[in-house]
Formats: structure tokens, sequence, C-alpha cells
């Protein structure tokens, strides 16, 4: 695995290593000691899967408050995504400044989002699917958001918002 680093303190891009012979290829994407080394958190307490069926879709931006924090390392397993980590902490030297990478079944790429950031992505095709592990377990009373949209961030989305939960849209502007 080979990390990269981005403008988002504590994010990076997760390449794999591809083995690859007349069958295909094979590659790790996991390996605890390879996190550890790298100074990222390899706690896995819950693996998710999301299908969005409409090319354009939008889902985030999310993140859970303390103590129910969480890293989450996603994976784009099927079509392509832009996805966005976006830094929520206030003493970061990145605090409100935004990173995105697409996402896909062909690049196999992954993004690490760290703790304290929001998460969020757009589907850049139709039948995308996501899976991601995250370090905590969702706890429905810690959950919340910011905006996709809100001004405070700017975050520039490679296509016109299709579909977005009435959650999604309806997050307060932020101030802090």
């Amino acid at each position: 695995m080979e990390f990269t680093a981005n403008k988002v303190a504590g994010s990076c891009v997760i390449d794999i290593r591809r083995i690859e012979d007349d069958r295909g290829f094979f590659a790790r994407t996991w390996c605890e000691k390879e996190l550890l080394d790298a100074g990222l958190t390899a706690r896995i307490a819950q693996v998710n899967t999301a299908l969005s069926i409409e090319k354009g879709t939008l889902r985030g931006m999310h993140f859970q408050h303390s103590p129910h924090e969480e890293v989450k390392i996603v994976s784009c397993t099927a079509g392509s995504v832009f996805d966005v980590v976006l830094d929520l902490r206030p003493d970061s030297e990145t605090y409100r400044q935004w990173f995105g990478v697409e996402l896909s079944a062909k690049n196999c790429r992954m993004l690490y989002v760290p703790e304290g950031c929001a998460h969020g992505y757009q589907t850049l095709e139709d039948n995308v699917m996501l899976t991601y592990a995250t370090s905590a377990v969702y706890a429905p009373d810690a959950a919340s958001g910011v905006r996709f949209d809100d001004p405070a961030f700017g975050i520039e989305w490679p296509l016109a918002v299709s579909v977005v939960s009435d959650a999604d849209r309806g997050w307060p502007d932020f101030e802090r």
C-alpha cells in the first residue's frame, strides 16, 4: 500500500500495489502493520456498503461527534465517485479546508478520512457502490453533518447534484 498525503492534515490517498498476471491482479487493501507504520489508525469496528443508483447523487458531508468520532477508509467497488474529506477540527492547520479525489473500481484508490473530518461523495456514473471501513460503530445520537453546498467551505462538486437526501440538504449554515 502506498500512502500519499493531501492538503487535509492527517488524510491521505491510499494506492494499492498490484501484482499482475494474465488472470488480472492481486493486491492487499488492508494491512494493519502498514497503516500503523504510516501513523494511521488501523482499527476496524464496522464495514459499510452503499449503493447509489443515479449519476450525480450526493451523499454527505457526514461525521460523528466525540466520543464516537471515526476514521473512515473509503473505496469504490463499482463505478466511480468524487470523494471528499473536509477538515472540521478547529485546532487543525487545515481547518475548513477540503480535498477531493476520484475513486473508482478501475483505479482501486482509497481515501483515508481522519477523526474530526466530514466525508461525502458524488457519483460520477449510474450504479455506484462504495465500501468503507470505520474505526467506530455508528452511533445515531452522535451522527451529524454539514451541508454539501455550504459557502463556508466552497466544495467544488464535478456535476450538478441530481439526488440528495432532505437531511443532507437541510444542515444549517456552518458557524464556528
